[in-house]
């Protein structure tokens, strides 16, 4: 299915990069994105994925918009208090780019849903805010052979990586997981959460739109996308670390010692 004279017109700036050009943008006319999570990380995510011409995009949330959400969920407003954030974030995608085709998932990902959700989509983006549904979702991922950009937040710092343990380095050797880099969660309770420790506005916006763009590379390959790399934000002094990392043959997912995958 070729691009309309509307779809050439809105992504002309996609389309003069020689990067991306029209077979780009083809490709993300073509593709089926999962984002999971509709809140800090979701919402530039949702906004920038909607922008690019992702072809189908599908919102996984059960949370509702709450007044607090607005001083960093941008695509939210005051009148969406209240609403589910799958619907609202549904909403405003085709608000802004009727060509994209949205689907809402008014629930909540885990380990005995996740592999079925995502082995409709091309790519996962992961922006939840619990190691929970981080591992449910990344280890779904490396079962149904998909990619997963994993973001995340702190106070004042944010991580972003992606991940593709599905496939092997030009070494040969696996890419690492998500358990390679973390094999388990940390204790309940370990971690403070955004309600109990705060998080800046605008960080948010730095790395749901880094997750975007890292979305943006993995459907049409250009670049050099962050497998094997994490990277790291510190808005405090405002530097961009890149760290990385590799296969660990002990992580309980797909080292030696893991169950085959099923």
């Amino acid at each position: 299915m070729s691009l309309s004279d509307d779809e050439i017109e809105r992504y002309a700036r996609h389309i003069v990069l020689p990067e991306i050009g029209g077979p780009g943008q083809q490709k993300l006319k073509n593709a089926r994105v999962l984002v999971v999570g509709a809140g800090g990380l979701g919402a530039p995510l949702i906004q920038y994925l909607a922008a690019a011409g992702i072809g189908k995009i599908g919102i996984v949330d059960d949370d509702v918009v709450s007044l607090s959400n607005l001083q960093r969920q941008t695509i939210f407003t005051t009148q969406d208090i209240g609403a589910h954030k799958a619907v609202a974030a549904a909403r405003f995608v085709r608000d802004l780019n009727p060509e994209v085709i949205v689907e809402e998932h008014v629930t909540r990902i885990d380990a005995h849903n996740a592999r079925a959700m995502v082995a409709f989509y091309d790519v996962v983006v992961e922006g939840s805010d619990n190691f929970e549904t981080r591992y449910a979702v990344s280890d779904a991922c490396f079962h149904e052979k998909k990619p997963v950009v994993m973001g995340a937040l702190g106070r004042f710092d944010g991580s972003l990586t992606t991940i593709r343990a599905h496939e092997t380095a030009a070494d040969g050797r696996p890419n690492p997981s998500w358990r390679c880099l973390f094999p388990e969660a940390p204790p309940p309770g370990a971690i403070p959460t955004c309600a109990q420790a705060g998080v800046l506005g605008a960080l948010p916006g730095v790395v749901g739109s880094l997750m975007a763009l890292e979305t943006i590379r993995a459907v049409t390959g250009f670049g050099e996308p962050l497998v094997g790399k994490l990277l790291l934000i510190d808005a405090l002094t405002l530097r961009f670390e890149t760290l990385r990392y590799g296969w660990d043959e002990e992580n309980p997912l797909s080292g030696h010692a893991a169950p085959a995958p099923t």
